[in-house]
């Protein structure tokens, strides 16, 4: 599709049908202080898309990654490696929606993902079930909190300090629900 830009006719038949006389009307509630009132200093005036993205590239690799540096953001948040594989699967057809995330129907990818993850663990391990029913890590942590607690007939949890706290917050409310001690 082709874009077709507004003329000044058109630009002034639509501000005359909302009764204004210049679109600088629609901005009359910003304060004179906060509106820019010159070029940006260090962003090349008037440039092309190209020597501006070469610019903010520039301006960009100035910046240092967090892998780069010692990493102490905390709160389960660490250093890990993504598997490239993991950018191919997820920017799959099958598992995306043209849904926003706040609706149910994101679901969908989600439910596509458990049962591709159900399915390759079945086939790798030679079982003929494999389950991955946990939608979220909290749950997930809970769950082995519990199961281990089953495992090993001990009533007591011990968490890692560097567990996320709302991580750690729900399976203490799980595990103290049915019985066990949990200890972080």
């Amino acid at each position: 599709m082709r874009y077709l830009p507004l003329t000044p006719e058109d630009r002034a038949e639509m501000l005359a049908t909302i009764g204004a006389k210049t679109v600088d009307e629609f901005f009359t509630d910003v304060p004179e202080a906060a509106r820019l009132g010159s070029t940006i200093e260090g962003l090349p005036d008037h440039q092309g898309e190209l020597a501006v993205e070469r610019h903010m590239s520039n301006l960009a690799a100035k910046n240092r990654s967090a892998s780069s540096g010692p990493f102490f953001v905390g709160a389960g948040a660490y250093k890990h490696h993504v598997p490239a594989t993991v950018d191919m699967v997820i920017q799959r057809s099958e598992f995306l929606t043209t849904y926003t995330p706040y609706q149910p129907e994101i679901a969908q990818g989600t439910l596509q993902t458990l049962f591709e993850f159900q399915t390759q663990v079945a086939a790798m391990t030679a079982m003929d079930v494999a389950n991955a029913s946990m939608y979220d890590g909290s749950t997930a942590c809970a769950e082995a909190a519990i199961m281990a607690t089953r495992v090993t007939r001990r009533k007591k949890v011990i968490l890692s300090g560097g567990l996320h706290p709302h991580y750690a917050a729900a399976t203490k409310m799980v595990c103290e629900a049915q019985g066990f001690e949990v200890v972080q």
